[in-house]
């Protein structure tokens, strides 16, 4: 249910699915008493002397310097040549964006000198965004020609919609690619990518769900679970970038907890809902006494646990983690992949909705079959909208 109450269950609807020396080196003193030994001793002690300065200096420059800077910035990385991996690079970006997810999808050893190649080349605002097939290994200056002729991504589409799980994903992965669903699941564990998506450091149970992000995708002959859930977290870090997420850090949500609120959002509401209906479970989250005392009471997560429409019993059922009536607060995982609208609503909900305390809402279909959605502030408002809705 998606109200504060218990004598109403939540119909179910096709949702529309949306962090940084120079070593000083000392001045050899000398005086003329040390010159004049020089010179009486001949040339030979200066000629060895300026060789083995210069032998320091590249000693220096070689074992100190280099690494210094190669180890100072997170700039370099191992590399698997010749493995075959599919990157997304998204609309309007430039060439840090660029070499980022080339770098991301470890596709490049340094960012760097990616972005030097592409200058040296005069390609640096040439770059284009797409879907690109790009075998590990090629030199940089193919890679950057490739980048600038635009997409060559021709394999199997792969469409993933917004609020798939993690575990439907799967199975769709295995229709179109061939790819075993349990295969899939066993790889999709948050361990094994967190050293290199930080943002799932907050994952909770081991678990991807939230994070292998919606859209569609093409993947080529060869195609394994790993490359294709490292695709989808690396769009996922790509579209995590254009977020403001000052408003829910300010309130507390780290990424994962804005994922998982967004993934309810993404299950209680339509693209022309979602603000309101983030706004309603910030004030429920929030919220300590009446009406709710901090219970989003969402349908959505205990059917996300029993895996259809849950009853009023199941609901309410408190053995069961994700009853967000009978545990307070977030449910332990999202309970879905929300797209990217779910999580802007939840990074920025509707103002007039959060300010002017609305708690309440649900949604039935018209008589032509359309979603209709209903707002309210009181129970007895909320009450009175049910019965409004019933006589239509």
């Amino acid at each position: 249910m998606t109200t504060p109450s218990n004598d109403q269950h939540r119909p179910r609807h096709a949702a529309h699915f949306s962090a940084p020396a120079a070593r000083a080196t000392r001045r050899a003193g000398s005086h003329d008493v040390r010159r004049e030994q020089t010179k009486r001793r001949g040339g030979s002690g200066l000629v060895v002397g300026g060789v083995l300065a210069a032998v320091i200096v590249v000693l220096a420059v070689v074992f100190v310097l280099i690494p210094s800077l190669n180890k100072g910035d997170g700039d370099h990385q191992q590399i698997q040549v010749g493995q075959t991996v599919n990157v997304s690079i998204p609309d309007g970006s430039g060439a840090q964006a660029v070499a980022q997810a080339l770098f991301d999808a470890k596709v490049i050893t340094s960012k760097s000198e990616f972005l030097t190649q592409a200058s040296r080349m005069k390609a640096a605002e040439s770059l284009k965004s797409g879907e690109y097939t790009i075998t590990v290994g090629d030199d940089l200056a193919s890679l950057v020609t490739q980048l600038t002729e635009g997409p060559n991504a021709s394999g199997t589409k792969l469409t993933i919609p917004e609020g798939y799980t993690v575990a439907r994903i799967a199975d769709t992965v295995q229709q179109t690619l061939g790819i075993s669903a349990d295969d899939f699941k066993n790889q999709a564990k948050a361990s094994n990518y967190v050293a290199d998506y930080p943002f799932l450091e907050g994952a909770s149970n081991d678990s991807l769900e939230g994070f292998l992000f919606p859209k569609t995708y093409s993947f080529g002959e060869g195609a394994t679970a790993d490359g294709i859930i490292r695709a989808m977290l690396t769009q996922f870090q790509n579209e995590l970038s254009t977020l403001d997420l000052s408003y829910a850090e300010g309130r507390g949500l780290s990424v994962a907890q804005i994922v998982n609120l967004a993934s309810i959002v993404e299950k209680e509401s339509t693209p022309n809902t979602q603000g309101a209906v983030a706004a309603i479970f910030w004030n429920r989250l929030e919220n300590n006494g009446d009406p709710n005392y901090g219970f989003l009471q969402s349908d959505a997560t205990t059917a996300y646990s029993v895996g259809h429409d849950p009853s009023a019993d199941e609901v309410h059922d408190s053995s069961d983690p994700y009853s967000t009536y009978t545990s307070k607060g977030l449910p332990p995982t999202p309970i879905c992949c929300p797209g990217l609208s779910s999580l802007q609503a939840v990074c920025a909900p509707d103002g007039e909705y959060l300010d002017k305390g609305y708690y309440y809402f649900f949604f039935y279909n018209d008589k032509d079959g359309n979603v209709q959605y209903d707002f309210s502030k009181t129970y007895e408002e909320h009450q009175q909208a049910i019965k409004n809705a019933q006589n239509k």
